[in-house]
């Protein structure tokens, strides 16, 4: 009986993985048929950050034959398949969402979308609004306090940064260090500069911004995990335009909004959806500013789009 290693997953382009040994040896690896067809709600049954089993045939092919228990992930619904969803990355310590709000804009339904999947996966979540330099020059200071405004008493950290004047770098590699983290974003935001900048030794590949349509144009084509100098590894992913909900019924979906759940005990009414209820906590903290209007709004959308992402 040929013998089954165990490995992680550390780049997938589709059709190959990467995947590294205990021992630290990297090997290409394909995935056996059966397991391929035998994950029929995802669009990829092995995502980096996997534990997998994998045997080497008498040819030298490596074959993974088995993706071992995951501890957490973080999926989305597939842009252009309604039923099926796509797994970003498996078995994650903490997730930096990478924002803008110059060159590109990154819309904060895509950051709640995010959020809310973190939350629901229970994986720690951190923001980092990047390219402050730019926010700044172009005269948006206010700007800046409004997000930060936002998500800081959403719950969250928000960690301003500049990957090209430095601002923030120490910050992110002292987060980093030590840790398995999932970094994602829009196309353009700037993940791959901030990786390289924390490590700077990296070979990882970066972008312009399309003069045309001020938005980030692909550069990462596929997942890959890399090693932090100090410690640590960190998963770059493609560029992601939308971000849809899997698994996360309307009844619950407020459960994912923090500072929702720091309220909802006060509700009149215990099957309170928080959208036209009398005596809904959540509306009067919202209608007192104590809960952003914005991430309100982000909650609405959610559940009337429930169809189109869902």
């Amino acid at each position: 009986m040929t013998e089954r290693l165990t490995a992680v997953v550390t780049r997938s382009t589709g059709s190959w993985y990467d995947v590294r040994n205990d021992a630290g040896r990297v090997a290409k690896a394909r995935v056996r048929g059966r397991l391929r067809l035998g994950a029929s709600r995802s669009t990829n049954p092995v995502v980096v950050g996997d534990r997998v089993e994998y045997t080497i045939d008498e040819s030298g092919e490596v074959w993974i034959e088995g993706v071992l228990s995951r501890d957490n992930y973080i999926i989305r619904r597939s842009s252009n398949l309604s039923r099926e969803s796509h797994i970003i990355a498996a078995n994650l310590d903490q997730a930096l969402v990478v924002a803008t709000l110059f060159s590109p804009v990154t819309a904060p339904e895509f950051i709640d979308r995010f959020l809310v999947t973190c939350e629901a996966y229970r994986i720690p979540a951190t923001i980092v609004l990047n390219k402050m330099d730019l926010a700044l020059a172009g005269g948006g200071a206010e700007a800046v306090r409004d997000f930060m405004e936002v998500y800081n008493g959403a719950g969250y950290r928000v960690i301003p940064a500049s990957a090209t004047g430095g601002e923030g770098v120490d910050e992110i590699g002292e987060f980093l260090t030590g840790r398995t983290t999932l970094i994602s974003g829009n196309s353009g935001v700037g993940k791959s500069t901030l990786i390289g900048a924390v490590s700077p030794g990296l070979d990882i590949r970066v972008g312009e911004i399309s003069r045309a349509h001020g938005k980030g144009m692909h550069t990462t084509t596929f997942s890959q995990m890399y090693a932090l100098a100090g410690g640590g590894w960190v998963i770059d992913t493609p560029g992601i335009k939308g971000f849809g909900l899997v698994d996360i019924g309307s009844g619950e979906l407020y459960h994912f909004f923090p500072e929702m759940m720091r309220v909802a005990s006060g509700c009149q009414y215990y099957n309170c959806t928080h959208t036209h209820e009398p005596g809904c906590a959540v509306i009067d903290a919202v209608e007192r500013g104590e809960i952003s209007g914005q991430r309100y709004l982000s909650y609405l959308k959610m559940l009337e789009e429930d169809e189109k992402y869902r």
